[in-house]
């Protein structure tokens, strides 16, 4: 994979699993990584990730809860998750209700605006939450989860390692049954 890489961890750790994100990356930085790659605890500044992508990203990695009518605990790798083309739509700016979509519909006004260029891949390692509730603390499927999304991390980034080009299908899933 050529150019620079972002893993933003993204959610709220006041939420129970919407920390999920966090507590991710928080793993992942216990392993070395190559040096075109960034991890990065984003949490609920979305507004911020926008911001930093402006610097030039080549493939984008958010990692967040992700609910998709799966088990709690089930994983999930999507790609190119409905990325706003530049300048579509007006994107809700509240810095603490940032989803996904809202950040890149930022993005990509921001980059129209500036000119700049939006990363050319964009992933979603997501977790399916069991409990979404005011509490510090993951539950035991979401904390069970963790190790084996950094896994999916890394074995993603070995895969873009290995494969330079454009990646040829839209959108992949995998889903794990705890």
């Amino acid at each position: 994979m050529s150019g620079r890489v972002l893993i933003a961890g993204i959610g709220n750790v006041f939420l129970g699993d919407d920390g999920f994100g966090v507590e991710t990356v928080r793993a992942l930085s216990a392993h070395a990584l190559p040096g075109h790659v960034e991890v990065a605890d984003f949490g609920v500044r979305g507004v911020h990730l926008a911001y930093q992508l402006l610097d030039g990203y080549d493939t984008l990695v958010l990692v967040d809860a992700t609910q998709r009518g799966g088990d709690p605990g089930t994983l999930y790798l999507i790609e190119e998750p409905g990325s706003a083309p530049a300048g579509a739509g007006r994107p809700v700016l509240d810095g603490h209700h940032m989803t996904p979509d809202a950040v890149l519909g930022l993005l990509g006004t921001l980059c129209a605006g500036t000119g700049s260029r939006p990363p050319r891949r964009t992933y979603v390692i997501g977790c399916e939450p069991a409990l979404l509730e005011e509490g510090i603390g993951l539950s035991a499927p979401v904390a069970a989860a963790v190790p084996e999304a950094v896994r999916m991390l890394l074995d993603l980034l070995q895969a873009r390692e290995a494969e330079p080009g454009p990646d040829p299908s839209n959108r992949c899933e995998l889903r794990r049954t705890p």
